[in-house]
């Protein structure tokens, strides 16, 4: 008979909540593999790597990141004491931390100059030279934009003139119309040209021109149709020089009245409104004649008094 033995646990002996194993953080560690031996063909490869890499020639970044690493390893790092130079300038004074020279300087450098590595191939004066074209450059720039604006400012000044100058022209010819009409009279066709006040002769002359070659125009019209040897009793003076019938006076050179009409717009055009004012009592801005000298009423003689 197989005796069993059972035991009670006591209350003493029941595990209690720390004693629980805490699933939640339990980290399961892998069985280490135990190391294989290198075999030689593992060795003889692995050998030739480090070999072909050792044999690799660097790029020229490689190259230049390392001399870069070595100059900056070399400039933070003070001289050894061990070194031959710092061993003669101690024979000559020098202590660590302290600057060389005399030491009364104040400005005696305790550090070294600072070293300003040259990237590119060019020579010493290339910068300078590289500035010096550019500020070229940029003067060519801000010339020709000077140029420009005043090319700008130089159209609208003219434009504005030519204007000015034709609105002014216009004014002449209306004064000398209205000192036309003040000064007209019927006997006006008979009278000589050069009789006329030079003032508004210029009128007369236009008109001739304009007379002259309206006939021209006729004339050239009619000869294609009639012939000139036949004489008509009916045609007055002007048709047979309109025909070409009869032959016209020439014109003779109007010195005063071409240095009337040289003279600038707005001479001119005071010369009309003064003469106006003077013998007619005619105001030219007011567009208005008034009964004596006085005026009474005109605001004044110039065109910006009666704005």
């Amino acid at each position: 008979m197989i005796e069993m033995e059972i035991r009670t646990a006591s209350p003493a002996s029941k595990p209690t909540e720390e004693d629980e194993d805490d699933y939640m953080s339990m980290t399961i560690t892998e069985p280490t593999k135990p190391l294989e031996k290198e075999t030689y063909t593992q060795r003889r490869i692995r050998k030739q790597r480090e070999a072909e890499a050792r044999s690799r020639p660097k790029s020229k970044a490689e190259l230049a990141a390392a001399a870069d690493a070595a100059r900056d390893d070399a400039l933070s790092t003070a001289l050894p004491s061990t070194s031959k130079g710092f061993q003669m300038m101690a024979k000559l004074g020098f202590k660590p931390g302290s600057a060389l020279g005399a030491s009364t300087n104040p400005h005696a450098r305790t550090e070294p100059l600072g070293i300003s590595v040259k990237e590119d191939r060019g020579g010493l004066g290339m910068e300078n030279e590289k500035k010096r074209k550019f500020r070229e450059e940029v003067a060519a720039v801000e010339g020709a934009e000077k140029k420009q604006k005043a090319e700008q400012v130089d159209y609208r000044e003219r434009v504005g003139r030519e204007r000015e100058e034709k609105r002014v022209e216009g004014l002449c010819w209306g004064a000398m119309r209205v000192l036309e009409g003040l000064e007209g009279s019927e006997g006006l066709e008979k009278m000589p040209v050069k009789k006329v006040n030079v003032l508004w002769r210029g009128l007369l002359r236009e008109r001739q021109e304009k007379e002259r070659e309206r006939r021209a125009r006729y004339d050239l019209h009619q000869s294609l149709s009639k012939n000139t040897s036949y004489a008509d009793l009916e045609e007055d003076q002007q048709d047979r020089q309109a025909l070409g019938t009869e032959e016209e006076d020439v014109e003779e050179e109007d010195v005063e009245l071409e240095e009337f009409m040289g003279l600038e717009g707005k001479e001119r055009l005071t010369k009309l409104v003064e003469y106006l004012r003077k013998t007619h009592f005619y105001c030219f801005w007011c567009k208005c004649k008034y009964e004596d000298e006085s005026m009474d009423g005109c605001p004044g003689v110039e065109e910006d008094d009666h704005d």
